[in-house]
């Protein structure tokens, strides 16, 4: 099965893959939470080793641990995705279950899928073709995401899947019925039903829409919990868009199945929607790992709500979870307060594209609902709505854009005064812990240190130059030894830096390669400092090995330009301080110095330009 069931396609399938270089591929684990990819898998020999959380192993394994199934359902699995018919012998298979379970109920759901599509066309479902006809859908839209009708009869689901081998107690395990006075009753009845997909492919529950006048019902009735349909992963239309969403590097998140469809028909492939829940942290790792979210903040989520106050709590939810993300995230929300199903309808498909191109960042669109509730002509309610956004503001982790946001809110409140803005932001984050909102932490000595956040670029050049200094030293020589531990801003690169140059340098690394990192590792007893010379010996470098040596070089002279940029700074702090007139000789002395600094920083610059 291994042979038949390539490594890098099954994976694939679920997370985004990028070319790690040496034949490897790289992506976001699906294991754990991570906001760079650890995730490597070598095709060549089929396996996969996430450098993050440890797990590893063949293709086999993979579909155990993901989907959490036995050796038995993952083969199985596999064998169905192959197009492998399995011969079963008795011997460790419990009679009447020769399949695993998780087999049988995405079975019995493809075959409820398949009846309910078929029956869309006939007199009864009249209703459920009305219902798609005025939102705009034609009847190869409905085809197209294997839209059906649930027939108002109480059990005629259950006859025909009975009637097709599976059993009353697949049925029910799988929400396709619940138990009744005389037998299984269909859970869905007389309404319009949509498949709910994993993002394989593979149907695992329905969502469906009330169309009979008695029926009792709620509006939309979901699948409930099964063994294979978890709502707090679930997102209808990851199959469909899963490529596009890689692709693009965008998701869009709209509020139903039918506003899906219409972005998907508009020319928006990128829509998904929840089923039945809110979007939450588990649907936040599903679109991670398909928009490989990381550093580079390529990607972005654009979130669709009503502007009602509905939408606005439903943004704010959102907010709360933004920062999960390393993806811009975006709110498109159209003024009229349609939504992309009603619009599309109203105003053709351009209407749909113009909205999610007219998204609005999720920070702004949340602070300035909030202090929308306010009433801004007075200094009374301009000061109750700086106190209401203040804690959002301050909530921000990235110090720059916190920064900006706290000019924004100035502005939108019509203050004009920035220090009072900031301070009160300052004093909530305080009160919030952490000290978000007040002063930067110190880089190294001196204060807390420097937390190693792969998003900073300074900190992104300290790993690289470390990376090439385990794998490629020959790149490096003297130049780095010489560099000193103060060229780095983190505790553990600067370990890291230490145990090169005790073990001889990078000179004594030579080319590099297993010895020299047996060297690394035998010099030192720290496990922590171990696992990271061991990390940084297997992660590729961001550069072709035909530019390496000129890579090597940039990232030196820009490692190297950073250090003077500190000193620098220090310089031009010290001459603040001093009167230029009282204190000439120690000023002058500076002045030389910044100068001679400046020069330095010149040179610096122009090499990793041009190395």
């Amino acid at each position: 099965m291994r042979e038949r069931s390539a490594i890098a396609d099954v994976v694939g399938e679920h997370i985004q893959l990028r070319n790690a270089g040496g034949g490897n591929l790289k992506g976001l684990c699906p294991f754990h939470e991570e906001k760079s990819p650890s995730f490597n898998v070598t095709p060549a020999r089929g396996y996969w080793y996430c450098f993050g959380c440890g797990e590893g192993g063949d293709v086999i394994t993979f579909v155990r641990k993901l989907d959490h199934l036995s050796f038995a359902e993952a083969i199985e699995r596999l064998a169905q995705r192959a197009g492998i018919q399995l011969r079963y012998e008795q011997g460790g298979y419990v009679p009447g279950r020769e399949q695993g379970e998780r087999s049988r109920l995405v079975e019995a759901h493809r075959a409820a899928a398949e009846f309910y599509a078929s029956l869309l066309a006939a007199p009864e479902a009249a209703p459920g073709r009305r219902f798609l006809s005025e939102r705009g859908f034609e009847r190869v839209d409905a085809e197209h995401f294997g839209v059906g009708y649930a027939p108002a009869e109480w059990d005629r689901l259950a006859r025909h899947l009975l009637g097709r081998g599976f059993t009353v107690n697949e049925l029910i395990k799988g929400g396709l019925a619940r138990e009744g006075r005389r037998g299984p009753v269909d859970r869905f009845r007389g309404r319009l039903v949509w498949p709910i997909r994993d993002i394989t492919g593979d149907v695992i529950g329905f969502g469906a829409r009330k169309l009979l006048d008695n029926d009792d019902g709620p509006k939309y009735l979901n699948t409930p919990e099964s063994p294979i349909y978890k709502k707090s992963t679930v997102l209808y239309g990851i199959d469909l868009a899963k490529r596009e969403i890689s692709k693009r590097s965008q998701a869009v998140v709209v509020e139903g199945y039918t506003d899906v469809m219409a972005c998907h028909l508009a020319g928006v492939p990128t829509a998904v929607a929840t089923c039945g829940t809110a979007f939450g942290e588990e649907h936040i790792k599903v679109l991670r790992r398909l928009l490989l979210d990381q550093a580079e903040f390529r990607g972005e989520v654009v979130f669709t709500f009503d502007g009602d106050s509905a939408g606005q709590k439903a943004a704010l939810r959102a907010f709360a979870d933004e920062q999960k993300f390393v993806t811009q995230t975006f709110v498109a929300v159209q003024p009229d307060g349609l939504d992309p199903c009603d619009l599309r309808v109203k105003q053709g498909d351009a209407a749909v594209r113009d909205l999610v191109a007219a998204r609005e960042p999720l920070f702004a669109f949340a602070i300035r609902s909030v202090i929308s509730r306010y009433e801004l002509t007075t200094n009374e309610g301009r000061l109750a709505a700086l106190d209401a956004a203040a804690p959002l503001v301050a909530a921000i982790k990235d110090s720059a854009l916190r920064g900006r946001y706290a000019v924004d809110l100035d502005r939108w409140l019509g203050f004009m005064d920035e220090r009072l803005v900031l301070r009160r932001i300052q004093e909530v984050g305080a009160r919030q812990g952490g000290g978000r909102g007040g002063p930067e932490r110190p880089a190294r000595r001196g204060g807390a240190p420097r937390p190693a956040d792969p998003a900073d670029p300074v900190i992104r050049i300290e790993i690289e130059a470390l990376k090439l200094a385990v794998q490629r030293p020959a790149l490096m020589g003297p130049e780095f030894d010489a560099l000193g531990a103060q060229a780095f801003t983190v505790p553990e690169h600067v370990a890291l830096y230490e145990l090169i140059t005790a073990a001889g340098g990078t000179v004594a690394g030579g080319p590099g390669g297993r010895e020299w990192v047996d060297m690394l590792l035998a010099a030192t007893e720290d496990d922590a400092l171990r696992a990271l010379a061991t990390r940084f010996a297997v992660d590729p470098v961001a550069a072709d090995l035909a530019v390496e040596e000129r890579y090597g070089q940039a990232v030196l002279a820009r490692l190297a330009e950073i250090a003077v940029t500190r000193a620098l700074t220090q310089v031009k702090a010290k001459m603040e301080r001093l009167n230029p007139i009282e204190q000439q000789q120690e000023y002058n002395r500076l002045f030389g110095e910044l100068v001679a600094l400046e020069q330095q920083r010149r040179v610096l610059r122009e090499r990793a330009v041009g190395a």
